[in-house]
């Protein structure tokens, strides 16, 4: 348990009561990320099938936070710890795992997601602790992270390898969340250039975003990392988002 003012985290595993409540935040994500195909299918299962690598912070009886990874085997053919498809690639493997029985040799971060109202608290720090001790409970001693850099949608033209290559005079990355993330003891290891797709038809885009989709080439979202392209003739519009796999080390838990 991890106490933050009247702020407590816990292991979700240790609050079953909250697993249905988990998703009552306040939430910051753009309207279109909840449809990449993989969250659509895999992403609400997290909770209730690896609670134990998920932390939950309340605020009384409000959820305020939720952090959530999952384990995988990065040892079986063909598979590397830090897949180019990140964020997508490690959650279907979490679940082909668990299905077939393969044991875990590795953790990926999902998600650590705060309520808006307490946004600006240093609760992203409490969150990713606990989520690294949480890992650190079952056994391994790294947690990997596929980032998404929070002030990357102001600059999508940037590259994400160029964005990343910024620091500020402390030597520390100037995007706010890779900053807590190294402050915190992580280290940048690659860009996964493929995390998270999101593919839909112009209508879909056009609901999801307010913007027109009325012309062909590369359109700048709001909250997109990179521009979307959008394809009038075939009524398609695919955004392939860029993370940045991040890797903290983790302390086994003390007696």
């Amino acid at each position: 348990m991890t106490e933050t003012d009247s702020i407590v985290i816990t292991p979700l595993a240790e609050r079953p009561s909250l697993l249905s409540r988990i998703y009552e935040i306040a939430e910051t994500w753009p309207a279109f990320i909840p449809h990449d195909p993989v969250a659509e299918a895999l992403l609400s299962r997290v909770a209730e099938d690896f609670p134990h690598y998920c932390v939950v912070a309340t605020d009384g009886d409000r959820v305020v936070a939720r952090g959530l990874s999952v384990p995988f085997n990065a040892a079986s053919e063909g598979r590397e710890e830090m897949p180019d498809k990140g964020w997508d690639q490690v959650l279907v493997w979490a679940f082909q795992d668990r299905r077939d029985g393969h044991p875990p040799t590795a953790v990926s971060a999902l998600e650590i997601t705060v309520d808006r109202a307490y946004l600006g608290r240093g609760l992203s720090y409490g969150m990713l602790a606990a989520l690294r001790e949480a890992v650190g409970r079952q056994g391994h001693d790294t947690l990997l992270a596929p980032v998404r850099p929070t002030a990357k949608h102001l600059e999508p033209r940037v590259t994400m390898t160029d964005y990343v290559r910024r620091q500020g005079d402390d030597g520390l990355p100037t995007d706010p969340w890779l900053r807590v993330h190294v402050k915190s003891g992580g280290g940048i290891q690659r860009i996964a250039p493929a995390s998270m797709t999101v593919s839909g038809s112009l209508a879909q885009w056009r609901r999801w975003t307010g913007l027109p989709f009325d012309s062909d080439g590369d359109i700048d979202v709001p909250g997109a990392l990179v521009p979307v392209h959008c394809d009038t003739a075939h009524d398609r519009a695919v955004y392939v988002e860029p993370n940045v796999w991040v890797r903290h080390g983790v302390k086994p838990p003390t007696v």
